[in-house]
């Protein structure tokens, strides 16, 4: 399945969006980071993946899901016949937080403008959230990742939300939790193919300091 648009040449606008982001010192993980993980790919994809922070390697290579987690997403792709030089991966934090502990809500506060900003310009058809914290603030819901993967969701600018694991927890988790996220990935396929399932309505939003449009 080829996702090209026209090929992977970012705007002025987004280069302009992504060397804000490698210069931002507006959170306290300006101070502990080695590099600013912009995010990776066609900025014309058809399909962008949100995870939710940088770890070690990413941090290191300013790329990512580079480790094992990005192995086994590459792998997810290659099942549903999609390269990762095909889409978008980004995370709501651009710096990662010392010894990979969770997002703060200040921190997600001061980095989510960027996150709009790309998912705006890229304007993808399907955007996947990877675990809770990605699909909890582009839902702007308090309702857990189980309960909310394994269907689709209408979303900002006409897109297609499809909530999953993340995959260092399909790692932990096992075949089980693959399977599961194997399932979720033959929904991104239909829905770029423009079949699938009605796609259900978004929860009901709660007002949290993790709201993207906030």
């Amino acid at each position: 399945m080829s996702l090209a648009q026209w090929g992977p040449v970012a705007s002025p606008e987004f280069e302009d969006l992504r060397q804000r982001a490698l210069a931002c010192t507006a959170c306290r993980l300006a101070e502990t980071r080695t590099t600013v993980v912009f995010g990776v790919g066609d900025p014309t994809a058809r399909l962008m993946f949100v995870g939710e922070a940088p770890g070690k390697n990413e941090d290191l290579q300013g790329e990512p899901f580079v480790g094992a987690a990005g192995q086994l997403l590459d792998e997810l792709l290659d099942e549903i016949g999609i390269q990762r030089s095909e889409v978008y991966i980004a995370n709501v934090l651009k710096c990662r937080p010392p010894g990979n502990r969770d997002p703060r809500p200040d921190e997600i506060d001061s980095c989510k403008g960027f996150l709009r900003e790309q998912i705006r310009l890229i304007a993808p058809e399907v955007v996947v959230t990877l675990g809770n914290f990605a699909t909890k603030l582009l839902l702007r819901t308090d309702v857990g990742i189980t309960r909310l993967r394994g269907r689709t969701y209408k979303w900002w600018l006409g897109a297609t939300l499809i909530p999953t694991f993340h995959p260092a927890a399909a790692l932990r988790g096992g075949e089980r939790v693959r399977e599961q996220m194997r399932h979720d990935f033959e929904l991104v396929r239909a829905a770029l193919e423009g079949g699938g399932e009605e796609p259900s309505p978004v929860p009901e939003p709660v007002q949290t300091q993790l709201e993207l449009f906030g």
